[in-house]
């Protein structure tokens, strides 16, 4: 039925030509371009190397232990609820994202939409689904085409640059209008479901928020939008970067989620109890979150930059207190009534692959509710005044993850080996790298 469904489709919209999609390890589309009719004549595959590129595209030392010494295809399978059209391609042109499945016809456990799946069977075995909500920041940067330059904002329509703090500003947003308009076009034509957009405190940073829904399709729907932005900026001749700190002074770009957990059978928030007070569960979900974030934090800072938001004064969360209404904490309790009740991770950086960081988070509250963990008390203060809790380098990360069997067992041994293996290469090609600081200050002072 699937396949019956992409041809009448493809038909439908005169599509002559399919992208491929399979996000990899660091969230980007990997795949290939298919005519129409092939497509669906024939079974889709890629080598299963691309799962375990790291994000220069090299391999690490293990990869024959990961994916084997003949670098063997795996089988595509399109998902037609991820069917959409590709805006701003010159020919009418589709995309479809396609899950990865071994040749025993198991979901391949080294892919990134696996993971999320894998998480949603354990809640599905529970009787739960949980929703969810992203919220996306990023900036908008000049064109740079030299990495040895530092990112500025973009010249807006008044012709000159931001040059202070414009957070919320209507006005601050107009001056990029035309991005801002066609981004929005895009996202109707894919059906994305974006909400609101407000500007962020950085200059020229921007948050897009998606309505609440399924894991999976919010997942697919920030995979896309993500594509979407950079190829809208690109069309007005500027940058839409989601590294986590893309500038020295500026604060960094989170992927914040909210997650609320319902009954599969009658939809009520199981976070509440009848009478609209806070479940058990509601608390041990957070007590999960508190408990495996160290080990986690690696998801959902996988890149060395991100490391970068991770400290004091620049508004991104730096221990695991939680709390009510309280933006300093890296769990946020939003003020909602019963029904919506729900937690906000606020950890995870906009460079997290949005499957990866969506589901290790979910792993986390599912952990802290079958195993009933108790959370802290909820903090009242400034939690940025507290003691740095989280790892502060990709290096650190990677061992803390290495290190927590009980994380790993739930998301996947082979996967968690995998993932590490990618991120210590990528560290490693990073800290080969001698910095403009190190030549300022080393060179002839030491």
């Amino acid at each position: 039925m699937p396949i019956e469904e992409i041809s009448e489709w493809l038909t439908q919209n005169r599509i002559t030509e399919v992208e491929c999609l399979v996000p990899d390890m660091t969230g980007n589309a990997r795949g290939k371009f298919i005519p129409a009719d092939k497509f669906i004549k024939e079974d889709s595959r890629l080598p299963e190397s691309i799962l375990v590129q790291t994000v220069t595209g090299e391999y690490t030392d293990i990869h024959d232990d990961l994916v084997g010494p003949i670098d063997g295809d795996m089988m595509l399978q399109p998902d037609a609820s991820s069917m959409r059209l590709v805006p701003w391609a010159v020919d009418p042109t589709g995309q479809i994202i396609h899950d990865c499945y071994t040749r025993d016809g198991e979901l391949h456990p080294l892919a990134t939409r696996s993971l999320l799946r894998r998480i949603l069977k354990l809640y599905e075995h529970e009787g739960w689904t949980p929703v969810v909500a992203p919220e996306v920041e990023f900036y908008l940067v000049q064109k740079n085409v030299d990495p040895d330059y530092e990112l500025v904002p973009p010249i807006g329509r008044s012709g000159r640059r931001e040059a202070g703090r414009q957070s919320y500003s209507i006005d601050a947003v107009n001056e990029f209008e035309s991005v801002v308009e066609e981004m929005y076009d895009f996202c109707e034509a894919q059906e994305l479901d974006v909400d609101t957009l407000i500007h962020e405190s950085g200059l020229a940073q921007l948050e897009i928020n998606f309505l609440h829904g399924d894991a999976l399709n919010l997942a697919d729907q920030v995979f896309v939008f993500k594509r979407t932005m950079r190829e809208t900026a690109l069309r007005h001749d500027i940058y839409a970067t989601f590294m986590a700190k893309p500038m020295q002074h500026e604060p960094g770009s989170a992927l914040h989620i909210h997650q609320s957990i319902v009954d599969s059978e009658t939809g009520q928030n199981i976070f509440s109890n009848e009478d609209g007070s806070e479940h058990e569960r509601f608390r041990h979900f957070i007590g999960g979150l508190q408990q495996y974030t160290p080990g986690a934090i690696a998801c959902f800072a996988p890149s060395v930059n991100s490391y970068r938001r991770f400290a004091p004064d620049i508004a991104a969360p730096i221990n695991v207190h939680w709390g009510y209404e309280n933006r300093t904490t890296g769990i946020r309790i939003p003020d909602s009534n019963p029904q919506a009740r729900r937690v906000e991770n606020r950890f995870p950086g906009a460079d997290a692959n949005p499957y990866i960081a969506i589901a290790v988070s979910l792993a986390c509250g599912y952990l802290g509710m079958k195993k009933k963990i108790e959370p802290t008390a909820p903090h009242e203060g400034d939690a940025f005044l507290e003691p740095i809790a989280v790892a502060r380098s990709l290096e650190e990360a990677l061992r803390l993850l290495s290190e927590d069997t009980e994380l790993q067992k739930v998301l996947g041994v082979d996967f968690v080996k995998a993932y590490c293996a990618v991120k210590l290469e990528e560290f490693e090609a990073f800290n080969k790298v001698i910095s403009s600081w190190e030549r300022e200050y080393l060179l002839l002072n030491v």
